[in-house]
């Protein structure tokens, strides 16, 4: 499981030395990929199959799935530790997380968020996101699994239906 909260800085050629403790989940590679709130997403190699079967799985004629598909996957990159437990961080995906020198790194049960403190700061703390990672999230919650709609519904109240049906209603 990859937990804590850990400030490190990209070197000259955009590696990121990962905390020592959070190297054995990385062994079999990483997949990093843009991220939800302004930040990127590292996945250990078996846990990004898990989330690509997923995202794989909706339905390529709903506009929604595909905005989904296009979010994590066209920006992704694959790699491998070295032997200092760095990964190379492509400049899109600095980019896309307003990185350039010190990078917060996150652990979030299967995954690591990384990004600039402040940006990771303000998420947490007031759970604010990107008006496109808006349409990203609105996007899973129309194409969710049954078992995903059933979780989100009872962690949020029905608030994202609830958004869904008034977003629905301006648009028509």
């Amino acid at each position: 499981m990859l937990l804590g909260e850990h400030e490190h800085s990209l070197d000259d050629k955009n590696r990121l030395t990962l905390p020592a403790r959070l190297r054995a989940a990385f062994e079999d590679g990483v997949v990093v990929t843009r991220g939800l709130d302004g930040c990127l997403f590292a996945y250990p190699r078996a846990a990004w199959e898990q989330l690509a079967r997923r995202i794989q799985s909706l339905d390529p004629l709903s506009s929604e799935a595909r905005v989904m598909q296009r979010h994590f996957f066209a920006g992704a990159a694959q790699g491998e530790l070295d032997r200092q437990g760095r990964m190379v961080l492509p400049q899109a995906l600095l980019e896309h997380a307003g990185l350039t020198r010190e990078v917060t790194v996150a652990g979030v049960h299967d995954h690591l968020n990384g990004g600039e403190e402040r940006r990771i700061e303000q998420h947490v703390h007031a759970g604010q996101a990107h008006e496109r990672e808006h349409e990203v999230e609105r996007a899973h919650d129309r194409v969710a699994l049954p078992h995903d709609h059933d979780r989100a519904h009872e962690a949020h109240g029905g608030e994202r239906q609830e958004e869904e049906r008034r977003h629905r209603a301006s648009h028509q």
